[in-house]
C-alpha cells in the first residue's frame, strides 16, 4: 500500500535548509519517493501555519521509514536541525493511491 511523506516546515536558515533539500531529494528518490507538492501555495485552515508544505508518495510505509532512517537522509537532516522547524509524518494511503 503506498504512503505520504507529509511534512509541514519553516525555514529558519535558508542556507543551511538548501543543504538539506539537495541531499534529501537524492535520498528521496533513492527509497522510491515522488514529490506531490514542494512549497506552493497553500492555505491554512485550521492548526498551526508552515510557510512550505511537502508531500511526497512512497511505495509504502515501510519504504518511506526506511527513507528517513537511512544514512543519507540523516545526513541531510543534520542540515535540517537548526535550519528549520518541522512537523513530518508518514501515513498510510487508501487503496488506489498505488
Amino acid at each position: 500500500m503506498a504512503a505520504f511523506w507529509i511534512a509541514h516546515v519553516t525555514v529558519t536558515d535558508e542556507e543551511a535548509y538548501s543543504k538539506y533539500a539537495a541531499l534529501a531529494t537524492q535520498a528521496i528518490a533513492d527509497h522510491g519517493g515522488e514529490f506531490l507538492a514542494r512549497g506552493g501555495k497553500a492555505v491554512q485552515m485550521e492548526g498551526r501555519a508552515h510557510p512550505r508544505n511537502v508531500v511526497t508518495r512512497f511505495p509504502s510505509v515501510d519504504a518511506a521509514v526506511a527513507c528517513y532512517e537511512s544514512d543519507a537522509y540523516q545526513e541531510a537532516l543534520s542540515f535540517a536541525k537548526g535550519a528549520s522547524d518541522r512537523d513530518l509524518v508518514i501515513v498510510e494511503a487508501l487503496p488506489g493511491f498505488e
